[in-house]
């Protein structure tokens, strides 16, 4: 697949403005693991999806347009500890809305980084989307910081603490596009 045009949809903050029609791909993760840097590359685009050195600025549900005919899906991200339990709630609930109240949803791209074990969050993230039977795919953000001599013995960790097959993680890099590929193939062979 080859991303040819993506441009800026819209951003909802509530269940109401959730769209309802047309194909998504979702992109969920902690704060600060690299969901705006991974559509960015995806998408060949460096300002597509805004970047931020501080940790939990998505804070709605942002929708792209790619190829004029399918969404990817920008969601809050969770874990970012300077945020008050208030707004902790409320990202909360707008990913669970989202989650379970659309049917436009293909599949949820899960990141987590690399570099660090995957949290007790990523964990109940991962079993919440098993348990309502929405596809999943975990992707390991940031491999371009570590020796690509070790990537493999990462990949396994991470594997392991998410009760995975070593197959069920993508190692990506948002800086070196690699495994780029892989991911334009699961969206593709989604769309067929």
């Amino acid at each position: 697949m080859i991303i040819k045009d993506a441009k800026y949809l819209t951003s909802v903050v509530n269940k109401a403005n959730i769209l309802k029609e047309g194909i998504d791909f979702a992109f969920v993760g902690r704060s600060n693991v690299g969901k705006s840097s991974l559509i960015n590359s995806l998408v060949n685009q460096k300002k597509l999806c805004k970047t931020s050195s501080t940790p939990g600025r998505t804070r709605m549900i942002n929708y792209f347009l790619i190829n004029n005919s399918f969404r990817f899906v920008d969601l809050p991200g969770y874990g970012y500890a300077q945020a008050g339990k208030e707004h902790k709630l409320i990202w909360a609930s707008i990913m669970e809305d989202y989650l379970l109240n659309t049917n436009c949803l293909k599949r949820v791209f899960l990141l987590v980084d690399l570099r660090h074990q995957p949290s007790d969050l990523d964990l109940k993230m991962l079993k919440f989307l098993f348990y309502y039977k929405i596809p999943v795919s975990v992707v390991a953000t940031k491999s371009d910081k570590i020796p690509k001599s070790k990537i493999s013995a990462y990949v396994q960790v991470i594997a392991n603490k998410l009760n995975l097959g070593r197959d069920n993680v993508i190692p990506y890099s948002s800086e070196t596009n690699f495994n780029k590929d892989v991911l334009l193939n699961l969206i593709e062979n989604d769309l067929t």
